[in-house]
């Protein structure tokens, strides 16, 4: 199965006869400005207008857990995850589409988390709200309760330990943009630099222009570039596992199976025990 739909696929699948639940995980990664303009709302923009039956997902509480120990967006609570699933309609028999603002990030965070617990079928809608051509809503809607129980896979998660041994043994991705890859600039996190290894991979380059995927040979292409074969395990990490699900969602696009490091370089970066490479080289 696909793991991303079209606007104009999913149009057609809300009028069938198992339309797919719709989940709204608008975010960014933003902080109020010098200004006092405040942080981005996900539920205000929602709110505003959203697909016609789509509930609201809140990323920072029910795709994770508080900052702390093991990174900025930690693993949820699986009985929280699993509750606010429920209560979003989601059952393990019907097929999930997940969109965000564009940028896909955070869609794929909650794709990835469906897929890693145990859901048969969820896509994320390509490019976004902004690919939407069709009305939106304001009413909120109170769907009947869902069955979904997560069960976390034995496959598809990597620790920091596991991250370091991949680097090495296989390919680790660095989801990051390039320059807080190199060491240049931290905005976020205490150290600068990435994880001896890995392989610098910006999510910006999986997608086009105008906000989608590129097609799966292209992306194929893309990673067999960056040393990624058919036979190679691969894992993904980012600043703290949000983008690099982005990445994840790319490589199974291209048919390609891959880990995510979800505690990422937020959890690796806080540690003065792990070490730092800096610069354009892996090493």
């Amino acid at each position: 199965m696909n793991a991303i739909i079209s606007a104009s696929d999913l149009a057609h699948a809300l009028t069938g006869p198992t339309p797919p639940v719709l989940l709204d995980v608008r975010w960014q990664l933003t902080a109020a400005k010098a200004s006092g303009e405040p942080p981005f709302d996900g539920r205000a923009a929602y709110e505003a207008g959203h697909l016609p039956g789509a509930v609201y997902v809140d990323l920072d509480r029910e795709l994770a857990s508080a900052p702390g120990t093991g990174g900025r967006h930690p693993l949820p609570d699986l009985a929280r995850f699993g509750a606010a699933m429920r209560a979003a309609g989601v059952s393990s028999r019907t097929p999930v589409v997940v969109y965000d603002g564009g940028q896909g990030w955070a869609a794929a965070r909650a794709w990835w988390l469906l897929r890693w617990t145990g859901h048969p079928d969820v896509r994320v809608l390509d490019g976004g709200l902004p690919a939407w051509e069709g009305p939106l809503e304001t009413a909120v809607p109170d769907p009947a309760e869902g069955d979904f129980a997560p069960e976390p896979g034995a496959a598809g998660l990597l620790d920091a330990d596991a991250a370091a041994e991949l680097a090495r043994s296989g390919v680790l991705l660095d989801a990051r943009a390039g320059e807080r890859y190199r060491g240049e600039v931290e905005p976020i996190d205490p150290v600068a630099g990435h994880i001896p290894g890995a392989v610098s991979a910006p999510t910006t380059e999986n997608v086009g222009a105008d906000g989608r995927f590129l097609p799966a040979d292209e992306l194929r292409e893309r990673f067999k570039n960056l040393g990624v074969s058919q036979s190679s395990p691969v894992g993904v990490y980012c600043g703290s596992g949000v983008s690099a699900a982005h990445q994840v969602l790319a490589l199974a696009v291209a048919g390609i199976p891959a880990h995510l490091y979800v505690g990422s370089w937020s959890e690796w970066s806080a540690d003065p025990a792990r070490p730092v490479a800096v610069g354009p080289d892996p090493q």
